[in-house]
């Protein structure tokens, strides 16, 4: 890392109908990787959107390479050399891999796309963050949504680059995936490129950052050198409160079966799937990204149709063709890994997002009784920790994290008996995860049964009592709370791949 400044920010502050962020000082060296942390809502999002071009600030100056610097627009800012990878997905669904990627700069001759040379230069950039077994030729939309991201970043680096910009790149990735990501970040460092990278996950950040900079309630509490902050201290400076997490609890009573399922398939991304699930647990599913993880809770709430296979429940056999409906019906919820495409109304309030899955519970004949759920989703509100103006306020509006506290709202309202998890704590802060993880125990504690699919094996091994691994659409091993290591969870995930070996030094 260099002494160079070469981005530097003074003053800045943004106003909606309050301040969001006040007065922040931040400078970015070139040829390092700045951490920025904070709770859902402390600014993060804000501050990166600024410096990116998205958002205009409503305060302060900055400069990039000793000049000022004020784009217009994302287009403006990339121009300069300043770049940004969303927590939400930029892509084009109904176009390729390729012609996201070179979406301006499709090679081309005569008015006509010089198809060959498109897909060569697209299969380099893929290569280069470990997915050139992806047929660029592919449209995004066959794409799971933790290959979505890895083309998302990939897209980004093309072109120029001084100033990199990721929030949440690895919110929806594996370690293979993350490793692959660590090492073009070393690359972009080396040519001297600063990156700001935001993200919840501590073990990452004292991984790849240089140093760590903590916003809280929009402010900048502190900028630290991450080599001697902990993050125990990270975790402090963030909430303001110790989180504990113990990954040596004891394993929750079990009340009888909540779910079987008997040879469950769908072509080759879920393949004769077998598990039972019990009242009281939580079930965890671990697996590389396109392993199956997603489309087997897909298959389960009837999102997508089964080639073969029963689903049990305690008193009752779903239908072979069953609907999302039916699942909601009989008893089973899913908070899905894509809140905005599958999990939310973006225009619609949190009110009503959180009661739409129940709304028998909160009218009497078809009338809504306004008083009673207002009341409910206010308790919600304040047991997860949303931020927000009201709970009027559009769920388009809110942080990543907290519109994820919406999808989960929703089901502790509809109070299923089986809940499913796709990536519940994406993009969710360290303190709002413990009060999800909280919630949940209380869920299991009430005898409700939970599968919950997660990229974080650390975050499985805290809160799971077992762990089912998926490998090429195969469950290959499930393994109970104290039989595991994290060796052996990757050593099963990589076990249906022959071609990839896995090293004994592994860390996350």
């Amino acid at each position: 890392m260099t002494s160079s400044a070469l981005f530097h920010a003074s003053g800045i502050g943004k106003h909606y109908a309050g301040p969001v962020l006040q007065h922040i000082d931040l400078t970015l060296h070139a040829g390092e990787v700045l951490a920025l942390t904070g709770e859902n809502g402390a600014g993060k999002s804000t501050l990166s959107k600024i410096i990116a071009g998205l958002v205009d600030p409503s305060s302060g100056v900055m400069l990039l390479d000793g000049k000022d610097y004020r784009p217009e627009n994302r287009k403006s800012a990339e121009q300069q050399g300043v770049r940004m990878v969303l927590q939400e997905l930029g892509l084009i669904p109904t176009l390729t891999v390729a012609e996201n990627l070179l979406l301006d700069r499709l090679p081309h001759r005569g008015g006509f796309i010089r198809k060959h040379e498109l897909l060569a230069l697209a299969f380099d950039q893929m290569k280069t963050i470990g997915l050139g077994h992806i047929d660029p030729d592919t449209p995004v939309s066959q794409l799971g949504i933790g290959h979505q991201q890895m083309v998302e970043i990939a897209r980004n680096l093309v072109g120029n680059c001084k100033v990199l910009i990721l929030d949440e790149p690895s919110a929806m990735l594996t370690d293979r995936e993350v490793e692959h990501l660590f090492e073009q970040i070393g690359k972009l460092k080396a040519r001297g490129v600063g990156i700001i990278y935001i993200s919840h996950r501590l073990d990452e950040l004292t991984k790849i950052a240089d140093r760590v900079t903590v916003l809280r309630d929009g402010h900048l509490i502190e900028t630290l050198p991450m080599a001697s902050t902990s993050q125990d201290e990270i975790v402090r400076l963030m909430v303001g409160k110790d989180v504990q997490e113990s990954l040596d609890r004891p394993r929750r009573p079990v009340d009888g079966v909540a779910l079987t399922l008997n040879r469950l398939s769908r072509g080759q991304s879920v393949r004769d799937v077998s598990l039972t699930l019990h009242k009281g647990e939580i079930l965890g599913v671990a697996g590389l990204v396109g392993s199956g993880r997603t489309e087997l809770l897909r298959l389960i709430f009837g999102a997508d149709r089964s080639d073969q296979g029963d689903i049990h429940l305690t008193d009752k056999v779903l239908p072979a063709r069953h609907s999302p409906a039916d699942a909601v019906k009989a008893g089973i919820g899913l908070v899905t890994e894509d809140r905005k495409a599958q999990g939310l109304l973006l225009s619609q309030s949190i009110r009503v997002n959180a009661t739409i899955a129940n709304l028998g519970d909160v009218s009497i004949r078809s009338w809504l009784q306004t008083a009673k759920e207002m009341n409910i989703v206010n308790r919600m509100r304040d047991l997860l920790g949303i931020r927000s103006q009201s709970i009027e306020q559009t769920t388009g509006e809110l942080s990543g994290g907290n519109q994820q506290k919406v999808v989960f709202a929703r089901w502790i309202h509809r109070n299923c008996d089986i809940l499913l998890l796709d990536e519940p704590t994406r993009g969710v802060d360290i303190g709002a995860r413990a009060d999800i993880y909280q919630e949940m125990d209380n869920m299991a504690a009430s005898g409700k049964a939970l599968l919950m699919v997660s990229s974080d094996l650390r975050e499985l091994m805290t809160v799971c009592d077992r762990i089912a691994v998926m490998s090429a659409g195969k469950l290959v091993t499930i393994l109970e709370r104290g039989q595991w290591s994290q060796q052996s969870l990757l050593e099963a995930a990589f076990s249906e791949y022959s071609s990839v070996q896995v090293t004994e030094d592994v860390s996350h």
